[in-house]
This record gives C-alpha cells, structure tokens and sequence, in this order.
C-alpha cells in the first residue's frame, strides 16, 4: 500500500504547474492562460490488532486521495499588455478563510494587549 501511495506522490508531484496554469489559447487576437489554485493529498494506512479470527485475523489496510482545484483568474495578453482578469467567485472562495483566520489572530492580540 505505501508504494501505490509513494507512486501517487510521484505522479501529482509533476502536476503542480499543469494544475496552477492552464493551457495557453488563443481567441479573438487575445491569449488567454487561465490560472486556478490547485491542491491535492493522499494517505493510506494498515494495521493489526488482537480481533476475532473471523476478523480477517485483526489485519486491514486502506488508502484515499482527493483533491480541488478553484479558477482563480486568467492572464489575458492584448497587443503586447498582459494584465490579469480575476474571477471573483474564486478569489471570494480563497480570501474567506484567510480573512478569518486574520480576524481571529487579530482578536487574540487585541485580548492580549488589554491583559
């Protein structure tokens, strides 16, 4: 099991950039790379323990993997000027927790600095 898990890792490893950007397309005198955030993850497992032998003798393995990518934007290229054009679903999808996480740290300081 950990070396399906190892070649797994191996594979999505060579993904990462393929994942982030997108094929270059051309349309209309524009080109068009579209640009998202991309994570993935994998585990596996197995263990033994003293169960019943009609419990395959305490012995079990098992693994799992998923992975998410959100369209954060596309670099759009017109003319010699290249600006980036947001999606601003996909920027609101990765800016809340940060936002949250921010406000929570900030509220522990303020807490902190009254004490």
């Amino acid at each position: 099991m950990a070396e399906l898990v190892l070649e797994l890792a191996e594979t999505v490893a060579g993904v990462g950039v393929k994942t982030s950007y997108g094929e270059r397309i051309d349309i209309g005198g524009a080109t068009v790379v579209p640009v998202a955030l991309g994570y993935y993850g994998f585990g596996a497992g197995s263990g033994s323990g003293d169960r019943a032998a009609s419990d395959l003798h305490g012995q079990g393995s098992g693994g799992g993997g998923g992975g998410i990518s959100i369209p954060l934007g596309a670099y759009v290229g017109r003319g010699g000027d290249v600006r980036f054009e947001p999606n601003l679903i996909g920027l609101l999808l990765v800016a809340t927790p940060l936002v949250w996480v921010t406000g929570k740290a900030l509220k522990a300081v303020i807490r902190a600095l009254k004490h």
